[in-house]
């Protein structure tokens, strides 16, 4: 852990549930479907986004976004009125110890709108998980913990 940072870190991990919000289930909203910068849902997916009050946002991280809060999770609004970032727990940086590359989510259609590796993360969070791979490696962890969760295979 990063001394300098560790106390930011060590907040976080001690009260989770102020910075973290976990989807309650696994689900795969659009296979297949990558990060690009404008999106088009099929007509199923819009009629269980509109049942479940959710808006088919077509923007580049929509899908995403809609995936997480399909599988129950909750995006607490900050200060601003804007909800926490959505955030892929597999965002291509921090390779786990000895190999050269990490899974990127938004790079791959089996995990873009998978929302096991989805979180709504606290603004200093969200900052603290693409700055420290001690961060990112816990919630890669969690998510493990979770869903079983492991594109990198490395808790098996």
């Amino acid at each position: 852990m990063d001394t300098k940072y560790g106390n930011i870190l060590r907040t976080i991990y001690n009260s989770p549930d102020d910075f973290v919000s976990w989807p309650e289930r696994v689900l795969l909203l659009l296979p297949g479907v990558v990060r690009q910068k404008y999106h088009h849902y099929p007509e199923n997916v819009k009629v269980q986004l509109k049942a479940s009050g959710i808006p088919a946002d077509g923007r580049s991280n929509g899908p995403a976004i809609s995936a997480f809060l399909m599988a129950g999770g909750i995006r607490p609004l900050r200060a601003t009125g804007i909800g926490w970032s959505i955030h892929h727990i597999y965002d291509g940086k921090f390779p786990y110890e000895g190999k050269h590359k990490t899974t990127h989510a938004v790079k791959c259609g089996d995990y873009f709108t998978q929302a096991a590796g989805l979180v709504a993360l606290h603004p200093l969070a969200d900052a603290a998980a693409d700055e420290f791979a001690d961060f990112a490696w816990w919630l890669r962890h969690e998510a493990y913990k979770r869903f079983a969760f492991d594109p990198d295979e490395v808790f098996e």
